[in-house]
């Protein structure tokens, strides 16, 4: 028997909860755009349809030292909280977009994830970030 793939691991840091509420809202806007243009509508819906897939894919843990980006049991991405910069959740009180910027990066993600739980991990782990 082989030894098992790493998991998220909950004692590790906090996981982060999917949320679909912001790709079915791209849906929706997508369908909207069915009266203007069909065009438009398709694509704007494919995209809301990927970050509902990305939704669903994609988690995001709060470790003792850094962001981490899971899909499955690998890990894609990780994210030193040394290095960061500063933070930001655009559009209060629905929170649609998450900005970041690393020492030698900047991002700016779609918000996929419970952006309660999401803010507070960002002000334990980040609080002495402007």
């Amino acid at each position: 028997m082989t030894p098992a793939e790493p998991l998220p691991n909950p004692n590790d840091g906090v996981i982060l909860a999917p949320r679909p509420w912001v790709p079915l809202g791209v849906v929706a806007l997508g369908l909207a755009c069915l009266a203007f243009n069909p065009w438009a509508a398709l694509v704007v819906s494919l995209f809301g349809l990927v970050l509902l897939l990305q939704s669903q894919l994609l988690r995001l843990q709060f470790a003792s030292t850094e962001l981490l980006v899971w899909r499955g049991t690998s890990v894609l991405r990780s994210f030193p909280y040394s290095e960061w910069l500063g933070w930001k959740l655009f559009w209060q009180p629905v929170p649609v977009l998450f900005y970041f910027r690393e020492q030698r990066s900047i991002h700016l993600l779609p918000v996929l994830f419970d952006a309660t739980t999401l803010r507070e991990q960002l002000n334990q782990h980040l609080s002495h970030l402007p």
